[in-house]
Parts: C-alpha cells; structure tokens; sequence
C-alpha cells in the first residue's frame, strides 16, 4: 500500500511539474490600449496569439499620458493607441525612449456637427473645438484648412506642432477652442462643429464615415504620418512576443475584422502596406546614392 501512495504521489508531482513547465512556456505581453477601437482589436487578436503561447493581458486607459509613462518604466511590456507624431512630442516633452514597432490602423479624423449642421451654415464667429496636444491639434488645423474653413501659416504641415496661433487667415471670425480630446465629444452641445479623434468619435457612438461633416483626404499624408502604432520602450523592437503581435494585428484575419467591425472609422495597414510605405524611400536611397555617383 505504502508503495502505490508513493507511486500515486510520483505521478501527480510529475504532472505538477509538467504543468508548470507549460505555463511556463507561456510568454505574457502586457500591454496599454485605448477601449475604442485599439482594445476591442487587441482582444479579438488575443485567442490567435494563445495558439502561439502568448497571452494578451489588456490594460485599458482613457488617457493619452499613461500608456506611455507605463512603458516607459516598465509597467506595460507595449502600448497600442497613437500615432508616431504624438509619441515624437511625448518623447520631446518627458525625456521618454519610445519607438514604434509598426503601424497597425488609421483612424480618420473628421468634423462633427455640434450646433451647426453643416458646414455651409457656419455664422461668423462659430465655436470650433479642436484637440489641444501638439500633433492632434495641428492634424485638426490641417483638416479645417483643407475645407477651406482657415488659412495656415505656409510652413505648417503633418510634422509640425501647430496651434491656433499659426491661423493666418480667419475670414470668418471663428473661435477656435482647444480641449482636451477626450472631452471634445461630451463638448458637441456647446460647440457649432467639432474636429474629433477616431477613437473618442466611436467611444461617443459617432463614426467618421457616416455621421462627419468632413474627413482628412485618404489620398494625402494622413494614412501614413497619423497611423496608430504598436509602441514600446527602445530596446524592445526586436521581442520576438512582440514581433509576433505586431504580425498578428497586420494580418489580414485582423484587417478584415476591423473592415467588418468599424466600416471605414478605422483603416487597417497590413504588413504589405507598410511594406510599399517603405519602398520609396528605400528608392529614394538608391537614387540619391547614384547621383553622388553621377557628381563623383
């Protein structure tokens, strides 16, 4: 008897271990999202990326300081919910080391009716609330200059950090009222019209491709410049948990679930499209190189 109990006992320590051993095997990725639409994604990436033994453990914010203050001390292995431009300035203003990963979806901004229904019934010296961080405010500029609502000083483009200051040309008298981006929606019933980020326009029930007055052009710099990015703390590009995500969220599985989900709010960039991003200018390299060969 004494021996099939120590046998018994043998094998469930065995079987113990060889559950640790397996838990073990599972790497955790812990990473900062907003809810909309970047978590709703990340949680329908999460059970493709269990079958390769990575658990997705999703942190939601409703803040754009956070994420990024978390992955920089470590908090958060990554973050997923702005774009380049935006953590460019985060690392400027807070001596954070961030870097992009790879770009995931592009959310359209777009212009949403308050007060005013349209924008043909703008009265001289209508209110129009914009984001107020740098990268957003100057993409909300660009997007009012582009429905030729203001003029911008001529140096301003999607790299810059512009503020209503660099209006050059006001013809109609508008007030422009910087806010917070996350308010901006609870805003719309003081305010004539609204410039809305992609993530806040849907948390507010509210979808760029069917209730804005307006959207940034998809033709121009806007897809590539305002991506939302997988981000982590320098040092982490190469994770190999990692690169595996990045592959996941630009498949086209999760392309076709952001398609179907959000019905042209939110774009997605596969990895084929970053790929022909990058192209040019990789022709661009060449083609310099060859005139300093040509000057040689």
């Amino acid at each position: 008897m004494k021996k099939i109990i120590a046998i018994t006992l043998a094998l469930v320590l065995a079987l113990s271990l060889g559950v640790s051993a397996l838990a073990d095997d599972t790497v955790t990725i812990k990473i900062g999202a907003s809810s909309t639409p970047h978590a709703e994604i990340l949680e329908f990436a999460k059970p493709i990326l269990a079958e390769q033994g990575i658990d997705l453990d999703i942190v939601v914010y409703d803040d754009y300081v956070f994420p990024n203050t978390h992955v920089e001390e470590g908090e958060l292995d990554a973050n997923y919910f702005q774009h380049t431009p935006y953590m460019d300035t985060f690392n400027e203003e807070n001596g954070t080391h961030l870097v992009s990963v790879g770009m995931v979806h592009y959310e359209p901004f777009g212009i949403y009716p308050g007060k005013t229904a349209t924008l043909e019934e703008l009265a001289d010296g209508a209110t129009i609330a914009i984001p107020n961080d740098g990268s957003n405010e100057t993409r909300a500029l660009l997007l009012l200059q582009q429905e030729g609502l203001i003029t911008l000083d001529e140096g301003v483009d999607a790299s810059s950090n512009a503020t209503k200051y660099d209006i050059v040309d006001n013809p109609h008298n508008f007030e422009i009222i910087e806010q917070e981006a996350a308010q901006i929606p609870l805003s719309l019933e003081d305010v004539d019209i609204a410039v809305i980020n992609g993530n806040y326009a849907l948390q507010a029930g509210l979808n760029a491709g069917t209730d804005a007055l307006a959207v940034e052009d998809a033709s121009g710099d806007g897809a590539k410049t305002y991506a939302n990015i997988l981000c982590v703390k320098e040092g982490n590009e190469e994770n190999e948990a990692i690169l595996a995500l990045l592959d996941v969220l630009q498949s086209d599985e999760v392309a076709q679930f952001i398609e179907d989900t959000y019905e042209g709010a939110v774009v997605a960039i596969t990895g084929e499209d970053e790929a022909e991003e990058e192209a040019p200018a990789e022709d661009a390299e060449v083609e310099e190189a060859d005139d300093v060969d040509d000057a040689a």
